[in-house]
């Protein structure tokens, strides 16, 4: 299945990686959910039949039935706030409950609050019910991204977690063509139809998650090590006495044990504790809120309305043509972000966005008369495109990734909690902002497409910080990230790590206390042995041949040749 869509699994690794992907991708799709809200409203503000039904007596300059642009900003941002609630309850939900039941329960929300948009007559009803919405879109925004990192093979990590973004696309895209179908149609039903459809996905996710496997991460954090062994063979398709998946869960229980040493599972952790949480905290908090500030939801929640007012004739079109534009610019990003690293790819597609936002601004600011302005929309059309092809490829997906990997796994949830909500919350102040920076009236900004400098800027600072904050975590393990932020002190000379460490050594020869082991002794990965009577024991081996155990477990493992034991 992965040599199919370009990728390979590394010859040294033992098992099958086809379960992991294959749960990693359906996981995956509750991205769907936030995409296809977002496209929805999007199409939805726009259409005749929705501004009839919820007009409380405005009435634009032309004297047609419309929504106060302080309507619309509240319709689209209460979603935003109720993500940042439902971000910021996902790491306590995600710690007691598990992962999986955890994704089960925000799904259910979300169901919730869909339910009560179709029946909303109404705003106030409408906003409670995007709120809800929003409350289960913020948990499995948190949720999905921890679920696929924690049990994916880390040769393929990035591109499972990439795969949520690009279901957030395919959302988007499903509500245009949506939008575009039923637009036309009399009364409740033109808008009501594309809601109700969200249920549909929402019920398949909750079905196919009752027979996934919890995280084998999660067990051993929760203390169920036999289970996290079942959880690991159903995902490696290895038996759980197999000494590569035996290594794999008795490397990931010691970093857990090590990690614990170094401080306690609290919030205050995640700003004080070692090795640099609170660098790493800040560095997932800055990325998601530069994701929002490169100006992308400006395009999704708006950009129906937006074209229309910059003269383009079609905006329901270009709109689609936006999205398909969105889906298929993920996809490179999926090849891309292990090739080239995370890093690399951010700093490109900051760059590259940056250009294309300035150019829009600069065009825009120049054009004075009707022959221009009608240039201008053309150019309009065109960087807006290029603009979603570099968001698509490089800082939509790859902010996930980022932020699903760089937290130790006993503080993971509650840092993509909060590095998480900080993206919402962004996301929430510009749905609300962006309407009174953009339309004309008494007290509004008035800025129109000169909006795009505040994005080419914020475009331009993003790439300094990738450059300065982001390390590079693509081809090493999670527990191996814990030693870089240890090892390497600046960004820009991660890509240079060479993992050296076995948390098992530093367990079980005492080093948790500085945490450096001392550079006469090197650390070599510890071998171990297995006992299948009730639960598997791990026993970590000094030297070569001691005993009879010692010289049988030599013999297995020369037999498998060179076999990578870190996944």
């Amino acid at each position: 299945m992965a040599i199919a869509m370009g990728w390979h699994k590394p010859d040294n690794v033992a098992g099958s990686s086809a379960p992991a992907i294959m749960v990693g991708l359906f996981v995956a799709t509750g991205g769907l959910l936030f995409g296809y809200d977002t496209g929805t409203i999007n199409g939805i503000l726009a259409m005749d039949s929705f501004k009839t039904q919820f007009n409380t007596g405005y009435r634009n300059d032309e004297g047609n039935v419309a929504l106060s642009p302080a309507e619309i900003s509240i319709i689209v941002a209460i979603l935003s706030a109720g993500t940042v609630a439902g971000a910021i309850i996902a790491a306590p939900i995600g710690d007691w409950i598990g992962r999986r039941i955890s994704i089960i329960a925000s799904v259910c929300v979300f169901a919730f609050g869909v339910i009560f948009q179709v029946c909303a007559d109404a705003i106030p009803m409408l906003l409670a019910g995007r709120f809800f919405a929003g409350v289960g879109v913020g948990s499995v925004s948190v949720l999905v991204p921890l679920y696929q990192s924690e049990m994916a093979p880390k040769w393929i990590r990035g591109t499972l977690v990439c795969a949520y973004q690009l279901s957030i696309t395919c959302g988007l895209l499903a509500a245009s063509i949506v939008n575009l179908l039923t637009r036309q149609m009399g009364g409740p039903s033109a808008y009501r139809i594309p809601m109700g459809l969200q249920l549909t996905w929402a019920c398949v996710l909750c079905l196919g998650l009752l027979i996934l496997p919890e995280t084998p991460r999660y067990l051993i954090k929760n203390g169920d090590k036999h289970a996290a062994s079942l959880a690991l063979s159903r995902l490696r398709r290895l038996d759980i006495t197999h000494p590569a998946l035996v290594e794999e869960l008795a490397e990931i229980e010691a970093n857990h044990e090590y990690e614990l040493t170094l401080g306690s599972e609290s919030y205050r952790e995640l700003f004080v504790g070692s090795p640099h949480l609170g660098r790493r905290t800040l560095t997932g908090c800055l990325l998601q809120m530069l994701q929002q500030l490169t100006g992308i939801n400006f395009i999704m929640y708006y950009g129906t309305t937006f074209f229309t007012s910059a003269g383009v004739s079609d905006p329901f079109l270009i709109s689609l043509v936006m999205n398909v534009i969105n889906v298929v610019s993920t996809i490179p990003g999926l090849f891309v972000v292990e090739s080239w690293g995370r890093r690399k790819l951010l700093i490109v597609g900051s760059t590259g966005m940056a250009v294309c936002q300035l150019v829009i601004a600069i065009f825009s600011t120049l054009a004075t008369n009707d022959s221009q302005s009608a240039l201008v929309a053309k150019l309009l059309i065109v960087f807006v495109s290029l603009f979603v092809f570099l968001y698509a490829a490089s800082w939509g997906p790859v902010a996930w990734v980022v932020t699903s990997e760089i937290y130790p796994l006993k503080i993971r949830a509650k840092a993509m909690s909060v590095s998480t909500a900080s993206n919402w919350l962004l996301n929430f102040g510009i749905a609300y902002g962006t309407p009174f920076m953009v339309e004309e009236g008494n007290g509004y900004a008035a800025l129109g497409a000169k909006v795009f400098y505040v994005w080419g800027a914020f475009c331009i600072l993003a790439a300094i910080f990738v450059y300065c904050m982001i390390y590079e975590t693509s081809k090493i393990s999670l527990e191996q990230i814990d030693e870089m932020y240890e090892r390497v002190d600046f960004a820009w000379n991660s890509k240079k790590f060479e993992p050296s460490w076995s948390f098992q050594q530093l367990r079980d020869d005492g080093f948790a206390d500085s945490g450096i082991p001392p550079p006469e002794q090197e650390l070599q990965p510890s071998r171990t042995t297995s006992n299948t009577n009730d639960s598997i024991q791990t026993m970590h081996t000094e030297e070569s041949g001691h005993n009879e155990n010692q010289r049988e477990e030599d013999k297995i493992i020369h037999q498998m040749g060179n076999v990578d034991f870190s996944y």
